[in-house]
């Protein structure tokens, strides 16, 4: 039988478990990506579990998040990054060098490889034939120290594209295609890998859009073939030497098999607020629009900003609309500049920020209360923009262009066709602006371990938490229903994120757009602990370990819920928290918030079987539930989470 590209990359870096979907597998991890939202928890991780030096091929720490300097202390997470990264060996690119996926693929990316990244778009490497995983940042920690990556192993879900895009839409169009089809869970347990005649017409920068949102599928990672486009993105990086083939065979089959023909696709957009809420731009045309964003790690290509400069030069801007463009990364910023683009882009009335995330993660582009704003970013999910009472939409490049010549939503189709423009033949640069002055290398091993970590005030230790006792009774101190999204435990923005590496007080944003009396009730039955009830696909989104540290700092001993996100399921065991799920759904409905839930001989019926009686006591009710974890995330959870654990051993 015939290998797809995905097991092929699986084989090569397989050091335990059988390639079976469901078996737990142990992977070698060649690449680690970290970003400063999640970063300073890692260093701080390394230092915990006592790192002398990475034992990867190559580790990146990239700045692209919390840019915004309001005060010191994004700043003193700068300095306590580069600190780091000089103490254990790994490089570090410069705050405004550009956003971590897009800039690993330029620089680092190298077919064949594989790669975990503490941040959910990891993925999005996986467009040049890497296996590329996003995971917590302590499996990211502990990758640097040289330990293998653990998961689930996936299904593979073979996707065959055929014909070519038409004319106005683009790769953020296929992507939103496959949301509108499925749902933010429907990749659970499964890699995506593409193939077929179609991929012809898709160069590398456009993979990556899919596969960076393979994430909002809930996918484990997004695979393509490395094939004659990545040698041309690769050549125009002038890493060519570092091009390898790699083909799915001839005969390969998949789990599950889908099929779509590029010709049929047409403009769509995700309505507010979740990615797989999808509908033909033609349905909302003439919505009115207050803000359009272009950029991000979900449109970083050079051609997605031509695109829009393209459309439009020599045009204004509607008054009504608030214009933004987020460069991805210095090099696409020069590239962009020498076409021309960034001309066209400013004398339309843009305002172009500095290379970074920005508005997706919520520090800075606030759109204004009861205003939509079109972004051409990864998710919409409540709040995530910085406005509690946010209406994000999610869209494609010309989409976005088009909606901000006219100040309502419209399809590129129609407005292009009405100005007399056809669809530009970019020319895009055939070599990249390629500057690696912002990427500062690993210093040498005896020169590394002279140096000593830069902690400012706002710069914590990680808390230590006690092994899992043996009785819990506890009240239910939120009841959440599905789909509910790391950004709603532990949110983003300015006024939460300068707070990363700050513990106790990130801790006061958990749950914050939820219910923000969450900490303060914690916080009265701190003897006890509680509990937290959800509902099918809970904690989906960001990789953001935070969702798990700051309850657990609070005092969460449990999540109960019908299902889990597979990340964030594996940070609640790495810190020590119990992830159990309902066997019958039906008896979610049977507690309320408030309720106080009983689990006697936890620690040895925990151990013995993966089936276990929650006790209502306030109702008199008894409830069946299980967990799905490995012996080894159960020895994590036991001890209180994978450091204590490790520090035992």
């Amino acid at each position: 039988m015939g290998k797809t590209v995905s097991h092929k990359l699986i084989e090569d870096h397989l050091v335990d478990g059988r390639m079976e979907p469901g078996a737990e597998i142990a992977l070698r991890v060649d690449h680690t990506l970290t970003q400063d939202a999640t970063g300073t928890l890692v260093m701080q991780e390394l230092e915990a579990l006592g790192l002398d030096r990475a034992q990867t091929e190559v580790s990146v720490q990239y700045v692209d998040h919390n840019l915004l300097q309001t005060d010191e202390k994004n700043a003193e997470d700068h300095a306590y990054l580069r600190s780091a990264c000089r103490r254990y060996g790994i490089w570090y690119s410069k705050a405004g060098n550009g956003v971590s996926h897009p800039t690993h693929m330029q620089r680092f990316g190298v077919p064949g490889k594989s790669m975990v990244g503490s941040d959910s778009h990891t993925p999005a490497s996986g467009a040049m034939g890497m296996l590329a995983i996003g995971v917590g940042g302590l499996e990211a920690a502990t990758a640097i120290a040289g330990e293998p990556v653990y998961l689930r192993m996936p299904e593979i879900w073979g996707v065959r594209l055929t014909g070519e895009l038409p004319p106005w839409t683009s790769a953020k169009d296929i992507i939103l295609e496959m949301l509108r089809r499925h749902s933010v869970k429907a990749g659970l347990n499964r890699i995506i890998e593409y193939y077929g005649p179609g991929l012809s017409t898709l160069s590398a920068m456009d993979r990556h859009v899919i596969a960076n949102m393979g994430t909002e599928l809930g996918a484990t990672t997004t695979v393509f073939p490395s094939d004659a486009a990545v040698y041309e993105f690769m050549r125009s990086e002038g890493r060519e030497d570092d091009y390898q083939e790699i083909l799915a065979d001839p005969d390969a089959t998949y789990d599950i098999e889908e099929e779509i023909d590029l010709s049929t696709i047409e403009p769509l957009i995700a309505k507010p607020s979740s990615p797989d809420n999808v509908v033909p731009v033609q349905e909302v045309a003439g919505t009115d629009v207050g803000q359009v964003v272009i950029g991000s790690s979900a449109n970083p290509g050079l051609r997605d900003f031509a695109i829009a400069a393209a459309m439009m030069r020599g045009r204004q801007a509607h008054d009504s609309v608030s214009f933004d463009v987020n460069p991805t990364s210095r090099e696409i910023l020069a590239d962009l500049t020498r076409m021309g683009g960034t001309f066209d882009l400013i004398s339309a009335g843009a305002r172009i920020h500095q290379a970074g995330c920005m508005g997706c993660i919520g520090m800075g582009q606030a759109p204004a209360v009861g205003h939509n704003s079109l972004r051409t970013f990864p998710r919409n999910f409540p709040g995530r923009s910085g406005t509690r009472e946010d209406a994000v939409w999610l869209c494609s490049p010309e989409t976005a262009a088009a909606s901000a010549l006219t100040g309502v939503i419209t399809d590129p189709r129609e407005l292009m066709d009405e100005l007399g423009q056809e669809y530009p033949d970019l020319p895009l640069p055939e070599r990249a602006t390629v500057n690696t002055d912002m990427l500062v290398p690993p210093l040498p091993p005896e020169e590394a371990r002279g140096e000593r970590l830069v902690k400012g005030p706002n710069i914590s230790t990680l808390p230590d938490f006690p092994p899992l006792p043996s009785n819990v009774e506890a009240p239910v101190l939120l009841k959440v229903g599905d789909n509910l999204s790391t950004d709603e435990i532990s949110p983003a923005g300015a006024r939460a994120l300068p707070y990363r590496s700050n513990v106790p007080q990130l801790a006061e944003f958990t749950f914050d757009q939820v219910d923000p009396t969450y900490p303060a009730r914690a916080k009265e039955c701190a003897d006890t602990g509680h509990l937290v009830v959800g509902g099918d696909n809970y904690g989906q989104g960001s990789s953001r370990e935070h969702a798990a540290i700051t309850p657990r700092y609070l005092g969460l001993k449990a999540v109960i819920a019908k299902s889990f996100a597979r990340i964030h399921w594996q940070n609640l065991a790495n810190f020590g928290i119990l992830a159990l799920e309902f066997t019958d759904p039906a008896d979610y409905d049977r507690i309320d918030q408030g309720d106080v839930l009983v689990l006697e001989n936890l620690r040895d019926e925990f151990a013995r079987s993966p089936e276990l009686t929650v006790h209502n006591r306030t109702k008199g009710e008894d409830y069946r539930v299980h967990h799905r974890l490995s012996r080894r995330q159960m020895d994590a959870v036991l001890a209180g989470g994978r450091i204590p654990l490790l520090a035992r051993s």
